[in-house]
């Protein structure tokens, strides 16, 4: 048995669950954890030569390939296409609002379209698919359990992250709101707040200067002192999933090593930083953001 999880190595056999952004980060390692536990893992996202790259890495692993789906969350549309080419197959039983955009800057110079791209990532595309996926089971008799992957900020509030902070506390509200709404269909909503899981691209634009302290929360901070590891957020993805827990709904389950209860917000040091770090900050994310669009040409 893994010693990394508690549960049996079946315990997601014939669950169906649907994960947004799982190309890269936490969302390609949250599909690896459904896979190995018995899942079948759709996963969807822009760039699909990445979505390809990680169901081939998650096969390589587990003996189980997700099927990769490009599709613009953006795009209510898009998304109602994405899920009639799943419920072809049979319904999901479980789906995953991990979908994420986010950089840091002082509010006073973000830009209309800069607040929009995180927006209709965040808030419009986890509302669009949780609605898609809710209609869906509403109308075939079906359960079904939403979980939100959103940050200790939907308690805290986040300076220099004012449009992610904003977004992801519109899907707490969301979760709640429905969990009441929908829970006469069977159909669940919880939500998990993680602390500091350092993945590689989203880490580099949220800490774009090395040589500083400030940016990215810093394992200092955390009451456990350490960053998490993916396999306990793995663990807790899995629990929401899996039989067994159908009384519990409406939920943020914060996984943070107790970090947003005794910290400051999670950017509050960034007000320390000169006009010259903040134009090495903003090179830094540009030059991420690049190679982000070059690999999604690929």
């Amino acid at each position: 048995m893994d010693a990394t999880t508690p549960f049996r190595a079946d315990c997601l056999a014939g669950k169906r669950i649907l994960i947004t952004g799982g190309g890269s980060g936490l969302g390609r390692e949250l599909g690896r954890g459904f896979a190995r536990h018995g899942a079948a893992v759709y996963l969807c996202g822009r760039r699909e030569g990445l979505l390809n790259e990680a169901a081939d890495d998650i096969a390589a692993t587990t003996g189980h390939r997700p099927v990769p789906i490009g599709c613009d969350l953006r795009s209510a549309p898009a998304i109602d296409a994405m899920m009639d080419r799943i419920w072809a197959d049979g319904p999901l039983t479980g789906l995953v609002n991990n979908a994420a955009a986010n950089f840091i800057a002082p509010t006073k110079n973000l830009t209309p379209r800069g607040y929009e791209a995180i927006r209709s990532t965040v808030m419009d595309g986890s509302f669009f698919t949780t609605l898609a996926a809710g209609k869906r089971w509403i109308d075939g008799g079906h359960k079904g359990s939403v979980v939100s992957n959103l940050v200790t900020w939907v308690w805290t509030g986040s300076a220099f992250v004012v449009p992610a902070a904003m977004a992801k506390t519109a899907i707490h509200a969301m979760t709640m709101s429905l969990a009441v709404e929908w829970a006469r269909y069977g159909i669940r909503l919880n939500a998990v707040a993680p602390g500091p899981f350092p993945t590689e691209s989203a880490w580099e634009k949220l800490n774009p200067i090395p040589d500083t302290s400030v940016g990215a929360t810093q394992s200092s901070t955390v009451p456990m002192r350490r960053y998490g590891q993916i396999s306990e957020l793995q663990n807790l993805m899995i629990f929401l999933m899996a039989d067994g827990a159908d009384y519990l709904t409406g939920q943020t389950i914060g996984i943070d090593g107790g970090h947003h209860l005794a910290a400051p917000s999670t950017f509050a040091d960034l007000s320390d930083l000169t006009d010259e770090q903040w134009d090495k900050a903003r090179a830094a994310i540009a030059a991420a953001s690049e190679r982000d669009k070059q690999q999604r040409t690929v």
